[in-house]
């Protein structure tokens, strides 16, 4: 079950529901007992760990060094052949 976050416009209270999804949202503040107790947006909690995830699996693999052919590689070496 999901935890959400509420908050009373009225009286300021903030407060963590554990609900279930299908759960009507909350409305009457159980501070003050006014009708502002609403819903707030917040960000998800959670974070993948382990092999199988982007941290291993997704990144862009390292790109190989040019092989080194004696030369300086700007195109205006010293060495004459």
């Amino acid at each position: 079950m999901p935890i959400y976050a509420y908050g009373c416009s009225s009286c300021g209270l903030q407060k963590d529901v554990l609900q279930k999804m299908s759960d009507a949202p909350l409305t009457t503040c159980p501070e003050c007992g006014k009708e502002t107790f609403v819903k707030q947006l917040t960000a998800a909690g959670f974070q993948l760990k382990g092999s199988g995830y982007y941290a291993t699996d997704f990144k862009n693999p390292p790109k190989p060094e040019p092989a080194s052919s004696g030369c300086c590689g700007g195109g205006s070496c010293s060495t004459a052949s």
